[in-house]
């Protein structure tokens, strides 16, 4: 009998307890003084409920009651309280302040193993405006210090603009929701060809390209106001602006900093948007905003809300990054292994930096040169090794960062290392294959990459059962084992010398540069970096 505890789950040890206890104490406590009462909410809900927010954070736990109702382990306190306060609260004048400690429970991902979280937040429910928006953000300011946490950043910006941008632009439909999944996804790449098509207006186009890139202080809200403003597109910026003048009147200049980049996971804000990041954390450690609407998903009084949370064990993990930390930390960089090696050393040398003993690195894993550490990876954890903050930043190919599923900025597409996906099966075998899937409703498809094949075919609507491999795909069909094989290639040549056919193309790769959340919105060694690399690519497919 296995007598361990779940997978993401674990028991708190009595020191451990204690801490969390006393930091838990110290933080309500604060809260409690600014008049939030304590609420609490039912670890299970209606999974409709979640649904009616929009975006289900997280993958929540499923399960189904005697009495069939689909229900969900709450991955979130916000909607909850959204869905009590339309509910119970019903009629009643309000303002509300609510603060709580609850436990939420997510599918675990490839940066966190942990799937019990402590959530610690506050939500206010009726007040609207610059003075609750600067409240809030100087609470979690204050809270991140009673935590125990000295070196910080908290990250601001609105979702307003963007919002505005996108209604406005008489552009398609498709073209938009590609546009918010490229934010979503913080896929700057991705956004710069949207933004660069002939067929979108050019104002709009730079405008919404340009705009998260936009970060600083005071002058950054002022740059997005040139922007925006002659398109009458500016909504939310006079609040922002006069919220981030009530935070410095607070003391906070050295905490905040104004990004234009950041977009929650969550699709109910509305105004204000806000993450905190500590060094070496790889993503945030927590976040909120302003969300006036999703208390009518409720069928509620449509009411000004906003609030924030964040993860009590990543902060105290980021108050132990903190304590050892030295003053003056390098750089560090994931460099690929194998076909890509060759030329990410060219082009971070080109870029300035000294890559002395990487050509030749015998069996170090990081060579050490002054400024920088290069963390000599596989391609395919590259993306791993940023986004869990044991680099900075990093290189590989866009497959590996698709296949990783991982939260990364992607920055630069560096246009070496080109190769595509493609579908392939026996010369001739078609029909064969098709009656196979008329008959049986469903074929094997191997490959090596599961997550990009299974995405191609969800986005097709076909039927298959993936065949996980490590090497030989195309033995699969050769020997019966699958029908078809997802692969990557760059001529073809290894597919028809073994009788192989594309049927399909799945997708395109070529080298990317890309940072972690956190490093990318702390580090201007990175930006620094991304631009010089940017401006690089230009020029060399320019001269091409």
């Amino acid at each position: 009998m296995d007598f361990t505890t779940p997978t993401g789950f674990r028991d708190v040890m009595s020191d451990e307890a204690r801490q969390r206890e006393d930091i838990s104490a110290r933080v309500q406590a604060c809260f409690a003084a600014r008049g939030y009462a304590p609420i609490e909410t039912p670890t299970i809900e209606r999974m409709e409920v979640m649904r009616a927010a929009g975006h289900i954070p997280g993958s929540p736990f499923q399960l189904f009651d005697a009495a069939n109702d689909l229900l969900a382990l709450r991955p979130d306190v916000t909607m909850q309280i959204a869905r009590m306060c339309a509910t119970r609260l019903r009629g009643q004048q309000g303002p509300f302040k609510f603060r709580y400690t609850q436990r939420i429970f997510r599918e675990a991902d490839r940066q966190t193993t942990a799937r019990e979280l402590t959530q610690i937040g506050l939500e206010n429910i009726g007040e609207s405006g610059a003075t609750a928006d600067a409240e809030l953000v100087g609470l979690f300011a204050e809270a991140l210090k009673l935590c125990g946490l000295s070196s910080f950043s908290i990250v601001m910006g609105s979702v307003g603009v963007l919002q505005a941008l996108l209604e406005t632009c008489p552009a398609p439909d498709e073209w938009k929701r590609a546009v918010l999944a490229a934010y979503h996804d913080s896929n700057f790449v991705e956004l710069d060809r949207l933004t660069t098509e002939d067929s979108i207006p050019t104002a709009f186009a730079q405008a919404i390209g340009r705009l998260p890139h936009i970060r600083g202080g005071r002058e950054a809200i002022d740059q997005v106001i040139a922007l925006t403003a002659p398109l009458g597109c500016d909504r939310g910026i006079a609040d922002l602006a006069q919220t981030y003048d009530l935070l410095i009147e607070q003391g906070l200049e050295q905490e905040i900093t104004v990004d234009f980049s950041i977009m929650s996971e969550f699709d109910y804000y509305t105004g204000i948007v806000f993450e905190a990041y500590a060094p070496g954390m790889g993503t945030s450690i927590g976040s909120g905003g302003r969300y006036d609407h999703l208390l009518a998903a409720y069928q509620g009084e449509d009411r000004p809300a906003a609030g924030f949370a964040f993860f009590l064990e990543q902060v105290m993990a980021a108050c132990e990054c903190d304590a050892n930390a030295s003053k003056e930390q390098p750089l560090r960089i994931a460099v690929p292994k194998g076909s890509l090696n060759a030329d990410t050393i060219a082009v971070l040398q080109s870029a300035g930096l000294d890559t002395s003993g990487l050509e030749d690195p015998g069996r170090q894993l990081i060579i050490s040169n002054p400024g920088v550490d290069y963390i000599i990876v596989r391609p395919t954890d590259a993306p791993v090794f940023v986004s869990m903050g044991a680099a900075d930043c990093g290189i590989c190919g866009k497959d590996s960062l698709l296949e990783a599923g991982v939260d990364v900025i992607e920055l630069t597409d560096l246009h070496y290392g080109g190769c595509r996906f493609v579908v392939a099966e026996p010369q001739g075998a078609t029909p064969t294959v098709e009656d196979h899937y008329h008959r049986l409703g469903s074929i094997r498809v191997a490959t090596k990459y599961p997550r990009i094949t299974r995405a191609y075919y969800d986005r097709i609507g076909m039927q298959v059962e993936i065949v996980k491999l490590h090497g030989n795909i195309e033995l699969a069909p050769l020997t019966g084992m699958a029908e078809r094989i997802v692969d990557i290639t760059a001529t073809g040549t290894t597919l028809r010398e073994n009788n192989l056919s594309i049927v399909d193309d799945v997708v395109s790769s070529t080298a990317r540069f890309f940072a972690n959340t956190c490093a990318f919105r702390m580090d201007g060694r990175v930006t620094q970096l991304a631009t010089t690399l940017q401006n690089q690519t230009k020029e060399t497919v320019c001269d091409a």
